[in-house]
């Protein structure tokens, strides 16, 4: 094979070429390497769950098997089999008192289809996302749609949640927003009044665009919801603006609530006209869940105070891990280290602050962006966090997620103490 014709076979699309892998898989595989190797570092990178700390319901476990030995090995419909979709509609109704019909909702082999089918639906090439930095993989699905992205930052002083004024200036030729409460990665969520500012927006919005214009819409992942804790209520745009339901799609799962991320068993669900465009185009991907997760799922959904008795379980399990770090976080604080740590309120992570650029180690390297900060915690303290850089901040960031998913209690103090030694040696 000659040189010119090895150079076209490996010539693939621009979108291929350019395409990012996911920075926090990265950094997760790179720290199991290490752990593999011998290193004891305790890793709080990926949003997942230790089995074996967080196992998924039990009765969920005994419907999975059951399904598979009934033989619920085939194809499932595309857009879900109906027990399912009738289930999350009585399940949506119940927590949320959100009225979708089975018709209007959309299965899918956990959240990430339903964000990708959302994006490709609605998205031609160069249109253009709204989404807040940082945010977990907009830049990434605005890559493979070929969309045309506009990030907003967002401050501390609200939590890293994008406000009406944030967005407002980027609206006039937007087609998309695209919004997560609880968010990945801060742990923090919308309140009612910040959102609803939001929703009025986008209402004004399509209001004045005529009618052979595409609509504003609103991508609103709320995969994370049912984890919130002590105070926090969870907000939606269709509750809190029922003229929204028709420019809202919604993601949403089990993934999250039931510490099911293997499961694959996710739903979205919005105007029918944009899910049945959406069923059309994963039908061709295969991006189904599996049938026998969908029987058992259906029947699990139904189980109302099992689901109230692993649910009220679960959440003190996280919110115990997600309390006691921001204490920790806090104690160092209060010794003078500059660090913080925003108080917890939902999903399994807390963002906390290592403000260490500029420091110099002990052996004199000075530590110049989030990536030395990141580093530098793994190989002193044993300790791995993801930067905010990976969800879209700038370098300089110094915040970090810390996921409490494969965490036990026994942990905690002593990861704490090993953070209160690595930063001491700082100067």
């Amino acid at each position: 094979m000659d040189t010119m014709t090895e150079q076209r076979n490996l010539i693939v699309s621009t979108m291929a070429e350019n395409l990012i892998g996911s920075e926090i898989i990265k950094l997760g595989g790179e720290i199991n390497e290490r752990i593999k190797k011998g290193e004891k570092i305790n890793n709080y990178t990926i949003g997942d769950f230790d089995p074996k700390v967080f196992p998924i319901p039990q009765e969920l476990t005994d419907e999975i098997i059951r399904a598979m030995r009934e033989g619920h090995t085939n194809y499932p419909t595309a857009n879900g089999i109906i027990e399912l979709r009738k289930a999350v509609a009585a399940f949506l109704n119940r927590f949320l008192k959100l009225n979708y019909s089975s018709d209007e909702i959309l299965i899918t082999s956990g959240a990430r289809p339903a964000i990708y089918a959302a994006y490709i639906t609605l998205l031609d090439e160069g249109d253009k996302v709204i989404y807040p930095v940082p945010s977990w993989n907009n830049n990434h699905y605005i890559h493979l749609s070929r969309a045309r992205g506009v990030m907003v930052e967002t401050t501390v002083e609200n939590n890293f949640m994008p406000t009406a004024d944030d967005i407002r200036p980027h609206i006039s030729d937007a087609t998309l927003i695209a919004l997560c409460s609880p968010l990945n990665p801060t742990g923090t969520t919308f309140t009612a009044d910040t959102l609803a500012e939001i929703c009025d927006m986008i209402l004004e919005e399509n209001s004045r665009r005529s009618a052979d214009e595409k609509p504003l819409y609103l991508l609103y992942d709320q995969i994370y919801w049912a984890l919130t804790f002590r105070d926090t209520v969870h907000v939606n745009p269709v509750t809190l603006r029922p003229e929204m339901r028709n420019y809202t799609i919604f993601v949403d799962g089990l993934s999250k609530a039931f510490a099911a991320t293997g499961i694959r068993v996710g739903w979205t669900f919005g105007p029918p006209s944009i899910i049945d465009k959406m069923k059309a185009i994963l039908s061709h991907v295969g991006a189904w869940a599996p049938k026998a997760e969908q029987i058992a799922s259906a029947r699990y959904l139904t189980q109302e105070a099992r689901i109230d008795e692993f649910l009220f379980h679960f959440k003190n399990e996280v919110d115990f891990r997600l309390e006691h770090f921001y204490n920790g976080i806090q104690q160092l604080k209060n010794k003078g280290y500059k660090v913080d740590a925003i108080a917890p309120q939902a999903a399994i992570y807390l963002t906390v602050q290592f403000n260490l650029i500029g420091k110099k180690t002990s052996e004199g390297k000075t530590l110049e962006d989030s990536n030395d900060i990141l580093y530098y915690l793994i190989d002193e303290a044993k300790v791995a966090l993801v930067p905010f850089s990976a969800f879209g901040a700038s370098n300089n960031s110094t915040w970090y997620r810390l996921s409490v998913g494969t965490c036990t209690r026994e942990e905690i103090a002593e990861v704490i103490y090993k953070l209160d030694n690595a930063l001491s040696k700082l100067k």
